[in-house]
C-alpha cells in the first residue's frame, strides 16, 4: 500500500468484541409482541420487514387475539413460545409495556426493542411509566433500545435483520448509523437507499432510557463489519462518558455527527466574560474537537463525508489536485478546497511536461488541470494517471460535465480503471447528469465516491484531513502542578456569595503559580495613594463593586496614573461614575495596580456547564473580548496538547507570532497558565466561573502577568445580578 493513504480496515485493529449487545443486533430468534394481521399497523410491518429481509432465525408473533399472523403461528404470551427467544420487539399499549418486559425476563429474553411511544416525551404519566420501565429493565438484566424507537437493522448475512416499520430495504455496507429521532431515522434510510449507501447496522434509540448513543458507539467501535459510524443526536446523556468512548473509537474509525440544537442558549446567566461566551453549542464543539469527532451541519453533509471515508482510504495530507473538463466548476472546487483548509498541490515539472504531451494546446496543465470540454475517456485516463502518480498530490478530485459529443459511460469506465491502479483517493464530481444513471451506478458499485457538486467534495476532504491530523497528533498528557490549594480554597470560602476580585483575586492566582502585577486594595483616596506608592508608579485604578461586572462601561478604570494627585482625582471620578450609573450600587473602593509592561492582552477563563462540566476558555482579551469573541473552548480536563492547540486556533494567533511589530509570545508560557486554570476545576469544584482578563503576554516569562481576575464561587451564581 502506498504511504500516501491510510487503510481504514487495517486501522480498525483486532476485533475484540463486546458481546453485551449481541442479543439485540445478532439474535438467533425474535419475538414480535403486538404483531397483528391488520395492514397499515406497526406490528404487522415489523413482522413483514423481518420476514421479507429474510431474517436467518425463527420469528414468533405474539398476540392473544390471533392464532396466525402473516403466515406465522402466533402465541398468546411470549412465555408460551416453546423455543428460546433472544430478542423481542414490543409494540403494545404503553400501560402494558412493563408487564410485557417482566414476561420477557421470565422467558429468558436478553434484549428488547420497545417501539411503543407515549413515555417521557409526552411528560406526566408517560414520564412516570418510563421510570418504572427503567427500573424493570435494570432489575431484570434486560438490555433495551427505546422506548419510542423506529427499530434496528443488521445487514450482516449471518443475521439479515430489518426490524423497522419503514418502507426502505436497507442496503448492506460498512456504515453504522444511530438516530435519536425515529422519524428522521426513516428519512435517513430512504435517502441512503436513493444514494446507494449501505449500512452494517442501524438503530433508532428513541428516548434512550437504557441504551444510549454512547453505548452503540462503543459497540460499533469494536465491530469488525463497521468502518464508519454516523450519529444523529439531539442531546447527550452523559457527555463525560461520551468523551472517553469517542476519543477511543475515533482513533480507529471516523465518527461523524449531526448534533441538533446549535442555537440553544446556555441555561445559566453569565456572570463573567467566559460565561457570556460559553453557549451550549460551544461546549459541543469543544467536546468534538478533543475527541476527534467530525461534526457536520446536515444529514446531506453527513452522507457526503461518509462516502469519502467508506471508500476505505484517507489522504495522507492536505494537497489536492483537481482534474476537470469545465473551467467554472474547477474554480468553484478550488475556492471551496482552499476555504476548507486544504492546499492546491503544486505539480512537479515532469508531471506538467507529460500532461502537455497528452492534452491539446488550449488545455491547462496547472492545478486545476483543465482538459477542456472535448476531453474523452482516454484523455481523462491519461491525465488522472499522471496526476495520481505525482508525489506532491495526496488526493485527486475529478470533475466531469458530460458534453453531447463525449461518451459519458466510457469516461465512467476509465475512471473506475484508473482508480483501481492507484491507492490515492479519487473523489468524483459528476455534474449535469442524473445520479441514478446506469453508468454512474457502476461507478458507485466500484466503491468510488460520487458527488453532484464540488463543494461537497471539499467538505469531505476537509473533514478527512482534520481526522487524519487529529489521529497523527500526540495524545498529550495532563500535568499536575504543585500549588497552594488550601490557601486558594480559603480565599474562595471567604468570598461567600460574592465574587473574589481585586487583590484577593490576585492572591488566589498566585496560589496557583500564575504571575500577577503588584496589587493592593483601597477604600479611600488616601489609601489609594499609599497603595500606589507601594506598587510603584505608574499605576492603574479599577472599580470594586459587585454591581458593575464590566468596569469600563461605568468609567471604572483609570490607567497610567503617575502622581499622587492623579490617583486622588481618579478615585473620586470612579466613585462618582458608579453613582451616576447606578445610585444604589455598592462601592467597595478600588484596586490599585502597577501598570503592566506592554504586550498582547489575552483572556483565560473557566465556566461550569451544567451538562458538560467545567469548560476552559482562551482567546484575545481586553475590554472587547465579548465583541470580538475570538476565543476557543475545551472541556476539562485539558492535556498539554489541548492547551497548545487552543492558542494556535484563535483567529488572532498571528498577533502572538509577532504580526505588525507585536512581541513574539512563547505559546508554552501561555499554555502553562491555561493548564493551571484547568487544574483549578479539579482542585476546587466549588468554583463556578473564572476570568483572567487581561493576561498580558510579552516576549518572555518576565513579561507575562495577570492584570485583572474574577473568581466566582458556585454559591454566588444564584445571588449575583447579571452583568450589564
Amino acid at each position: 500500500m502506498s504511504p500516501q493513504t491510510i487503510d481504514l480496515k487495517a486501522a480498525a485493529g483486532p476485533a475484540a468484541f463486546d458481546l453485551s449487545l449481541d442479543a439485540i443486533f445478532r439474535p438467533r430468534s425474535i419475538a414480535v409482541i403486538g404483531a397483528t394481521p391488520r395492514a397499515g399497523t406497526i406490528g404487522r410491518q415489523i413482522l413483514h420487514n423481518l420476514s421479507q429481509y429474510e431474517f436467518t432465525g425463527p420469528l414468533f408473533p405474539v398476540n392473544p387475539n390471533h392464532s396466525v399472523v402473516h403466515s406465522f403461528k402466533c402465541y398468546a404470551d411470549v412465555r408460551d413460545i416453546p423455543d428460546p427467544v433472544d430478542l423481542a420487539f414490543i409494540i403494545v399499549p404503553r400501560h402494558v409495556v412493563v408487564p410485557t418486559l417482566e414476561a420477557c425476563a421470565r422467558k429468558g429474553v436478553r434484549g428488547v426493542v420497545v417501539i411503543t411511544s407515549g413515555f417521557k416525551e409526552v411528560g406526566g404519566e408517560g414520564a412516570r411509566l418510563e421510570a418504572e420501565l427503567l427500573d424493570t429493565v435494570r432489575s431484570s438484566g434486560l438490555r433495551m433500545i427505546g422506548p419510542n424507537s423506529f427499530g434496528i437493522v443488521n445487514t450482516e448475512p449471518a443475521f439479515r435483520l430489518n426490524g423497522t416499520f419503514g418502507k426502505p430495504s436497507p442496503l448492506p455496507g460498512r456504515i453504522a448509523l444511530v438516530s435519536q429521532s425515529g422519524a428522521l431515522g426513516e428519512t435517513i434510510l430512504v435517502h441512503a437507499e436513493e444514494l446507494g449507501v449501505g449500512f452494517s447496522m442501524f438503530a433508532s434509540i428513541g428516548n434512550k432510557t437504557d441504551l444510549s448513543g454512547t453505548d452503540l458507539l462503543q459497540y460499533w467501535g469494536r465491530d469488525p463489519h463497521t468502518d464508519v459510524i454516523l450519529m444523529y443526536l439531539e442531546n447527550f446523556g452523559d457527555p463525560r462518558r461520551f468523551t472517553r468512548v469517542a476519543r477511543e473509537v475515533s482513533r480507529t474509525k471516523p465518527v461523524i455527527v449531526v448534533k441538533a440544537g446549535r442555537t440553544a442558549a446556555g441555561a445559566k446567566a453569565a456572570r463573567s466574560h467566559t460565561g457570556a461566551l460559553a453557549g451550549r453549542d460551544v461546549s459541543v464543539d469543544a467536546l468534538f474537537a478533543q475527541t476527534g469527532v467530525i461534526r457536520v451541519s446536515s444529514i446531506q453533509d453527513m452522507f457526503d463525508v461518509a462516502l469519502g471515508f467508506v471508500s476505505g482510504q484517507v489522504p495522507k495530507g492536505p494537497r489536492v489536485c483537481v482534474v476537470t473538463n469545465a473551467g467554472g466548476p474547477g474554480i468553484l472546487a478550488t475556492d471551496a478546497l482552499v476555504a476548507g483548509g486544504l492546499e492546491m498541490a503544486t505539480l512537479a515539472d515532469e508531471t506538467k511536461v507529460a500532461l502537455r504531451k497528452e492534452l491539446p494546446e488550449q488545455a491547462s496543465v496547472e492545478n486545476p488541470v483543465d482538459l477542456i470540454a472535448s476531453a474523452d475517456a482516454s484523455r481523462y485516463a491519461a491525465a488522472l494517471d499522471l496526476v495520481a502518480s505525482d508525489p506532491a498530490v495526496d488526493a485527486v478530485v475529478t470533475i466531469f460535465v458530460p458534453p453531447l459529443m463525449v461518451d459519458a459511460e466510457a469516461v465512467g469506465g476509465r475512471l473506475i480503471e484508473t482508480a483501481s491502479r492507484h491507492s490515492k483517493p479519487m473523489l468524483n464530481c459528476l455534474m449535469g447528469e442524473r445520479h441514478g444513471a446506469d453508468w454512474i451506478r457502476k461507478i458507485k458499485r466500484a466503491g468510488l465516491p460520487v458527488y453532484a457538486y464540488p463543494e461537497s467534495i471539499a467538505l469531505t476532504l476537509s473533514a478527512m484531513e482534520r481526522w487524519r491530523a487529529w489521529r497523527a497528533r500526540p495524545e498529550g498528557r495532563t500535568p499536575t502542578f504543585d500549588v497552594d490549594v488550601a490557601t486558594a480554597a480559603q480565599l474562595v470560602r471567604s468570598a461567600g456569595r460574592e465574587a473574589l476580585v481585586g487583590a484577593r483575586a490576585m492572591q488566589f492566582l498566585e496560589c496557583y503559580g500564575i504571575p500577577t502585577v503588584p496589587t493592593g486594595g483601597a477604600k479611600s483616596a488616601q489609601e489609594a495613594v499609599k497603595q500606589a506608592r507601594s506598587c510603584g508608579y505608574p499605576v492603574a485604578l479599577k472599580l470594586l463593586s459587585p454591581d458593575a461586572i464590566h468596569k469600563s462601561d461605568v468609567g471604572g478604570v483609570r490607567l497610567d496614573l503617575r502622581t499622587d494627585s492623579d490617583v486622588e482625582s481618579a478615585f473620586a471620578e470612579i466613585e462618582a461614575g458608579l453613582a451616576r450609573h447606578n445610585p444604589n450600587a455598592r462601592f467597595d473602593g478600588v484596586c490599585v495596580q502597577a501598570m503592566a509592561a506592554g504586550g498582547t492582552e489575552l483572556v483565560v477563563g473557566l465556566t461550569t456547564d451544567p451538562q458538560f462540566g467545567p469548560l476552559v476558555m482562551f482567546g484575545l482579551g481586553g475590554v472587547f473580548v465579548e465583541i470580538l469573541k475570538d476565543v476557543v473552548f475545551r472541556v476539562h480536563p485539558l492535556s498539554d496538547r489541548d492547551a497548545l492547540e487552543m492558542i494556535t486556533q484563535i483567529h488572532g494567533y498571528p498577533l502572538l507570532q509577532g504580526a505588525r511589530g507585536r512581541p513574539v509570545i512563547d505559546p508554552a508560557l501561555v499554555a502553562d497558565v491555561i493548564l493551571r486554570v484547568s487544574q483549578m476545576a479539579s482542585d476546587l469544584p466549588e468554583i463556578d466561573q473564572i476570568d483572567i482578563n487581561p493576561l498580558v503576554a510579552g516576549a518572555d516569562r518576565f513579561k507575562l502577568a495577570a492584570v485583572d481576575a474574577r473568581i466566582i464561587p458556585q454559591a454566588a451564581v444564584t445571588e449575583m445580578p447579571p452583568g450589564t
